[in-house]
């Protein structure tokens, strides 16, 4: 027996009550993980034919992640640091010195890239999705920030876990925002 599913009957499947949440949030994820692939494959093509303005993107995200996120460390936790280029120094319990580099790559460009791909190709009206866009990249952006600061507090007592808060717990974290703010767009804007 072939299992063979036609757009009417998505269409079907995804106005039933009962399915409609879980089919959009299937189709969520799908849109995430071809953005994923597609960023990857763009990154290892050089971001043709955009290389040079994406290279200029990541500098400038960079540095205003950099100065926003050290700013936090300085005038709201003040923590014994220093800076050093566009790294965040930070004393750990230990006495010792630990860091974070807040280089081109630690931008969230990868991931402006995914909520606008996906939000781009998500049904709903397009008088909300002009405004909700941007404003997801702004808070994507804020998500970051929490993330370096986070990082910046994580080592201080736990300077030989950096890896596990930078890949696991900050990572993860990343994508939910992206997701509760997808669910969020699906719940309340999405008419």
């Amino acid at each position: 027996m072939k299992f063979k599913l036609t757009l009417l009957q998505a269409q079907r499947l995804r106005n039933e009550p009962k399915l409609k949440s879980l089919f959009d949030t299937g189709i969520f994820f799908v849109l995430l993980f071809v953005s994923h692939y597609l960023f990857i494959w763009w990154d290892n093509n050089g971001f043709y034919p955009f290389a040079h303005q994406v290279d200029r993107l990541f500098v400038f995200a960079s540095d205003i992640l950099f100065r926003q996120s050290a700013w936090i460390v300085k005038n709201v936790f003040h923590l014994n640091h220093t800076t050093d280029g566009q790294t965040i120094w930070v004393v750990t319990q230990r006495g010792s010195w630990g860091f974070v580099e807040v280089s081109p790559g630690c931008t969230s460009l990868k991931q402006w890239m995914h909520w606008i791909f996906i939000m781009m190709l998500f049904p709903g009206p397009w008088k909300h999705k002009l405004w909700y866009i941007p404003m997801g990249v702004v808070v994507i952006h804020f998500v970051n920030i929490v993330r370096i600061v986070g990082l910046s507090l994580a080592i201080i007592p736990w300077p030989e876990h950096f890896n596990f808060f930078h890949d696991y717990i900050f990572k993860t974290f990343f994508y939910f925002m992206i997701f509760l703010m997808w669910a969020i767009w699906e719940e309340v804007f999405n008419d």
